[in-house]
């Protein structure tokens, strides 16, 4: 890594830069436990990819007003707001129209998707250097991080996973069974809509360490590998957090160590490849697990 990045030098900026994917990582299995299991794992895609028009407007105002073009704040400001009307108009579109929510999420992901690269060949024709690393926003890349700026990100992860551990009660109530919520008198739509506020953070958070495209495979990957280990929530939150920690961690650290893997695309794949693992070898629900359990039961009823 570039020694400029951090005034204490290349190796403690990489232990940083490491730490925070880690943390990232960790953050985003704890939420997309919950979002999976509440059916909404397109809705992180859709809000995603509703992040880019809010990073280019960010940066044009930015130019406008005379500050630094890639203000790491500004920027992640413009991406919040921006995927938070991403997931409001996906939310309007399903309630005010006869349209099923995956209709929904598709025609918003690709009208705020199209405004933002139209935003971004604005941004690319504009005569100042630091336009070019807006693009690390799209495809992800520790690299360009500082080690202040690592530091912040992770401790805005922890804040996600910290908040999911405070409301875990309400979340894992409203995950299993809706119906029996409404009844009861909880806040259904106050929760849902904390959860979506966790997925922004996570994803906007994760907006330079994996990218707006790939940072949907990392809060869904980890938590749908974490449940082939078990039936209990508790431990498949937990898990499926220790699953996004290793794939964050591993991810960044390979492409520390090796300039030309991007980030984001390693981060993906070390995840996947939990996934590959877990899907085989877990003894709750792993391929393996399961053929040797019939295969026993088959013995013992004298089919084998």
């Amino acid at each position: 890594m570039d020694t400029v990045l951090s005034p204490v030098g290349p190796g403690w900026n990489t232990a940083v830069v490491l730490a925070g994917a880690t943390a990232l990582g960790a953050a985003a299995g704890t939420v997309g436990s919950f979002l999976l299991l509440r059916r909404r794992s397109l809705v992180s895609d859709a809000l995603a990819h509703a992040t880019l028009p809010g990073l280019a407007l960010a940066f044009l105002i930015g130019a406008l007003a005379g500050v630094e073009g890639r203000s790491l704040p500004l920027l992640l400001l413009g991406a919040t707001v921006s995927g938070g009307l991403g997931v409001l108009a996906v939310q309007a579109v399903t309630r005010f129209t006869r349209l099923p929510e995956d209709a929904a999420i598709g025609a918003v992901l690709s009208v705020f998707f199209g405004i933002g690269v139209v935003l971004l060949s604005v941004v690319q024709a504009l005569p100042t250097g630091g336009a070019a690393g807006l693009k690390t926003f799209i495809f992800g890349q520790t690299a360009a991080m500082s080690a202040r700026e690592a530091a912040a990100l992770g401790l805005l992860a922890l804040l996600a996973a910290g908040l999911v551990a405070l409301f875990f009660k309400e979340l894992r109530l409203v995950a299993f069974d809706e119906g029996f919520a409404r009844v009861q008198g909880w806040p259904v739509d106050r929760i849902d809509l904390l959860l979506l506020g966790l997925v922004t953070l996570v994803t906007v958070v994760g907006l330079q360490t994996v990218g707006l495209i790939l940072i949907v495979a990392l809060l869904i990957t980890p938590a749908v590998a974490a449940r082939f280990w078990t039936d209990d929530l508790t431990t498949m939150t937990v898990t499926a957090g220790v699953l996004g920690a290793l794939s964050g961690g591993i991810g960044a650290w390979l492409s520390s160590a090796y300039a030309d893997l991007p980030a984001g695309a390693v981060i993906v794949l070390v995840a996947t490849a939990l996934f590959v693992l877990s899907f085989l070898f877990a003894p709750a629900r792993g391929l393996l697990a399961r053929g040797l359990r019939r295969r026993l039961l088959r013995r013992r009823e004298g089919l084998g």
